[in-house]
Formats: C-alpha cells, structure tokens, sequence
C-alpha cells in the first residue's frame, strides 16, 4: 500500500501535467452589443458554414444574426471549431464577472463600515450608565400622600392662565 507522502507526490504531479496539457493555445468568441469577434489561435481562414468568410487573420468580427457554426484553419490544416449561439442587443450593457464580485465586495465592505459607525454611536450613548427610573418606587400599602412640603405656596388663582386647558384642570382639582 503506497504512504500518504507518495500519493500526494503522485497527486502534484498528475495535476501539473494536466496543466501544462491545458495551456495549449485557444481561441476564444465575445459578443459586444450586437456583434461577435471570434478569436482563432494562430492566424488562419475562417469558414461559415463551408464557405470562406475571411482571409488570413486571428480574427473574425461579424453583426450577430443567427447561430451557426464557424471554424478557423490555421497552420498546415489543424482546424478549430466556435459554436456561436447567444443573445445580443444594441442598447445592452454587459457586465463581466470581475466588475460584479468587486460590486458586490464593496457592498459588504460598506455594509460592515456602517454597521461599525452605527454600534459604536449607540454604545457611546448608553455607556453613560444606565438609565434612572420615571417614576418613583412603590410605597407600601395604607399610607397617605406625603404632607406638602412649607416650601411651596398654594397657586394664585388670579395669576393662572385663563386656557382651556386650565380651567379644566382647576375645577376638577
């Protein structure tokens, strides 16, 4: 039975020939608005169809009108193939997978700013202690008012506003 070690070993390896059989030149097709640029890996002929579209370059730009099979020959006959099909528009913004994960990044970015500003606004508020009671406490049952204070005089009446308000409250009380 082979040790961690050697299968790891023969894991790096096996991955690192599959990269390099990977790097072999590409082509590559794009739509911009309503046109197609097609991109072969070597300057070549390009075919619609069997019928030649273009002479020798690594690219092929065309209105997009319908979907089809297009292919560049290139060197001493090697062949490569673009199935073109997809939407277009004149007035479409195309947004790349970049620019969206970075749009997104900054939103949370953001978000978490906010979140910052926003707790450390309301902690500095509440770490004055904590808040004192409205009212007064219970007192127990069977006792009375307390005696008013000599300090305070009974209210002039000439001298109370005439509001609505007030003569409410001075004939109820």
């Amino acid at each position: 039975m082979l040790s961690m070690g050697v299968q790891a070993v023969l894991v790096v390896v096996l991955l690192g020939v599959a990269t390099t059989k990977a790097e072999e030149p590409q082509g590559e097709a794009e739509f911009w608005r309503s046109k197609v640029i097609l991109t072969c890996p070597e300057d070549g002929e390009w075919f619609y169809k069997n019928e030649k579209v273009n002479n020798k370059s690594s690219t092929y730009e065309f209105p997009y009108t319908s979907k089809g099979t297009y292919r560049c020959v290139y060197e001493t006959n090697q062949k490569y193939y673009f199935y073109v099909e997809g939407n277009v528009c004149e007035n479409c913004f195309e947004l790349n997978g970049d620019t969206l994960f970075t749009v997104i990044v900054g939103d949370l970015l953001l978000t978490i700013i906010m979140m910052v500003i926003v707790y450390r606004c309301t902690k500095k508020k509440s770490s004055a202690g904590p808040p004192q009671p409205s009212k007064a406490p219970p007192r127990s049952g069977g006792r009375g008012p307390p005696v008013p204070s000599p300090d305070y005089e009974a209210l002039n009446p000439q001298t109370r506003a005439q509001d609505t308000y007030s003569t409410v409250v001075n004939r109820m009380g």
